[in-house]
């Protein structure tokens, strides 16, 4: 069982799992799970809750049974609910001997490498401190092109960023299923292919808001990182507990990676700010482990800066490479298709002669 061998764990508690449909908190299920909690942190286990809730609580508070809320008075609920979802963690962990911390993170936070390493930190000391970080997407100043979106993909980088063991996302269903018939589980999975996608195709709704689809992403940035992933039934008392007894859920398997902590975050990223076309003969170098140079590219699409997170692609537009630029959009399509020595000369300046260095890059 791969829960036993965690060190560090994160559990993704999903709005269902904490709240009722009447929006009020299922108090007798968070006991529980701060129980299960305690009783592993003995065995030397540390833990981070990255949690939903926010938003149905404060809709709660307000007496608001409206669903559908643009995004503006979304923000302006979390703001409310986040302080009674802070308290409601704070009052039943503190009755379990239990401390915690807050986290708010944005998409920025996760994306730009310095504020990951800050993040990184700040869970380090907060397990130094005995304390169980309580985590959630900073609702209140995201913009929708900006925001994660989900709290399954936020899980995910946070286990990629701190190097945790596991992560068990808490659905309401048993794990991934192949057949919903039969309610037939997939067991374990190994590589998030086309055929595991066919499996949830059309079927968001079955799933819950997030869908089973964010579920997927957030285990191909698990499987990269090295960590193991879990989807499990979060509906049951004393959940975690349930979990390591019976093992009824879909384990996704770390792949075996030589990449360092800075690769993993590389191909981690969520998204990207923009592409770079390459010509075949520079395919070939990136095959070959070699650098990207401007006589290669042949397009740029989208507005970057240096430093940005961008994805290399070939003249069809299937991703090749994920990397770190050392020049913007704005010089690159100045010196594309040039050789390297010609840069210093048509911009202005001297300059790396590689537009993404190998160490900044990994192949996809």
């Amino acid at each position: 069982m791969y829960l036993n061998n965690a060190k560090i764990i994160i559990l993704k508690i999903g709005s269902s799992n904490l709240v009722d449909s009447k929006g009020k908190l299922k108090e007798k299920w968070l006991q529980s799970l701060a129980k299960d909690i305690k009783k592993l942190k003995k065995k030397g286990k540390e833990f981070v809750i990255v949690s939903s809730g926010a938003i149905a609580l404060g809709k709660n508070y307000l007496k608001i049974k409206q669903k559908n809320i643009k995004i503006e008075m979304s923000q302006a609920l979390a703001s409310i609910g986040q302080i009674h979802l802070t308290n409601i963690y704070r009052k039943i962990f503190e009755k379990n001997k239990i401390k915690i911390g807050q986290i708010l993170i944005s998409l920025d936070d996760t994306e730009q490498r310095r504020r990951a390493i800050n993040a990184k930190r700040t869970f380090e000391n907060l397990f130094k401190l005995g304390a169980v970080p309580i985590v959630n997407e900073n609702d209140t100043t995201a913009t929708s092109e900006i925001k994660y979106g989900d709290n399954d993909r936020l899980a995910a980088r946070v286990a990629q960023i701190i190097s945790a063991n596991t992560l068990v996302i808490f659905s309401d269903v048993d794990g991934l299923y192949s057949s919903l018939e039969n309610k037939k589980i997939i067991k374990e999975v190994s590589n998030v292919d086309e055929k595991i996608y066919s499996f949830v195709k059309n079927k968001k709704n079955y799933y819950g808001s997030g869908g089973m689809k964010t579920k997927l992403e957030a285990a191909k940035i698990c499987m990269n990182a090295g960590c193991h992933m879990a989807i499990a039934n979060g509906k049951h008392i004393n959940p975690l507990s349930k979990l390591l007894k019976e093992n009824i859920c879909t384990w996704f398997l770390p792949k075996v990676s030589t990449l360092d902590a800075r690769k993993k975050w590389i191909i981690s990223s969520i998204g990207s700010n923009g592409k770079i076309y390459i010509d075949n003969g520079a395919l070939r170098a990136l095959r070959n482990g070699k650098s990207l140079l401007s006589a290669g590219i042949t397009k740029v699409e989208g507005v970057f800066s240096k430093g940005d997170n961008i994805l290399i692609v070939d003249n069809d537009g299937k991703e090749s490479a994920r990397g770190l630029t050392s020049f913007s959009s704005e010089e690159i399509n100045k010196i594309k298709g040039l050789k390297s020595d010609q840069i210093e000369k048509i911009l202005g300046y001297s300059s790396k002669s590689e537009i993404v260095h190998r160490d900044d890059m990994v192949k996809l």
